[in-house]
């Protein structure tokens, strides 16, 4: 009996120890870096696109304090709540101190400074399919923004969930580090807007449903899933005809522009601040954003499947 427990206690350790190594972080290294000068004028849009402060401004800014990234939004999940961190150029609080290698491991590798992970509330499942010099140029327009002391309230999650380790195997199972690819035959404009979707816009991370281990079900992409304030269902964004299938491109581009919907709705909820991000965007990329939701496959409703 002893020996047999012996047994099984050095295989328990052996597979600790094993999932311990698999968890490890994955990192670009600096060579990995291109040689490119950032221009913090593109990481302006860049930082629209990504629509940096829809999480990170404090709740309630209103007007150039949205631009004072001092974090403290509550994002409700199953999991638990989790708060969005300070951003600003605070050299204590935010991630003034950072070098762009790190700044490029946290929003594409999900990985923060000190080797830890962060959880996947921080969208860089979709921020993995950035350009590194997109991510380099939204360091340097961020490096611009005005610094902010204060520390936001810890993340408020169930028990188990509280080993970052964990996450490690999390990513191994649903993250897979590639770069962006074009669509098949997409042309010029719905590449671009097929880039901006799934990367740095991270559309699917709300109109995507989740399986039971938090990842997007990538099978039922942009039919909807549900809103994190509780009520209502995120809408079906596919050209389906319980989602955007009645829309014209240019309903679309207006709707992202002014936050006016057909019929004269308007957004609500979170979308909110991701259409103010996007009225900053370019007329060009707007209308790739809609020649490319136009371009999917329609899909009935995620409620409905």
């Amino acid at each position: 009996m002893r020996k047999a427990a012996r047994l099984v206690g050095a295989v328990v350790v052996l597979i600790a120890a094993g999932l311990w190594f698999l968890a490890e972080p994955r990192m670009i290294d600096a060579d990995g870096l291109p040689d490119h000068i950032a221009d913090p004028e593109y990481g302006r849009l860049v930082f629209h696109e990504a629509g940096c402060n829809s999480c990170h401004a404090a709740p309630g800014a209103k007007g150039e304090e949205k631009l004072v990234l001092a974090g403290g939004l509550g994002l409700k999940t199953p999991f638990g709540t989790f708060y969005a961190p300070n951003i600003s150029t605070d050299l204590v609080d935010g991630i003034g101190g950072w070098s762009d290698l790190e700044f490029v491991n946290a929003v594409m590798r999900g990985v923060s400074p000190d080797g830890s992970h962060y959880y996947p509330a921080f969208p860089y499942l979709s921020y993995q399919r950035m350009t590194i010099e997109d991510v380099l140029d939204l360091k340097a327009y961020m490096d611009t923004l005005p610094a902010i002391g204060g520390v936001a309230p810890s993340h408020d999650l169930l028990a188990p969930l509280r080993l970052r380790r964990g996450i490690g195997l999390w990513k191994l199972a649903f993250m897979d580090d590639a770069p962006f690819v074009p669509p098949l035959g997409a042309d010029e404009q719905i590449a671009r807007g097929a880039y901006l979707v799934n990367g740095p816009g991270h559309c699917g991370e709300c109109h995507t449903p989740r399986n039971l281990f938090g990842a997007p079900d990538q099978e039922r992409a942009f039919s909807g899933g549900p809103a994190p304030e509780g009520a209502k269902n995120v809408p079906n964004i596919t050209p389906s005809e319980d989602g955007i299938g009645g829309w014209s491109e240019r309903d679309i581009t207006a709707a992202l522009r002014t936050g006016l919907l057909p019929g004269f709705e308007t957004f609500g909820g979170l979308m909110v601040p991701v259409q103010e991000n996007m009225a900053a965007l370019t007329d060009a990329d707007r209308e790739a954003i809609a020649a490319y939701l136009l371009s999917l496959p329609p899909k009935p409703s995620w409620w409905k499947q």
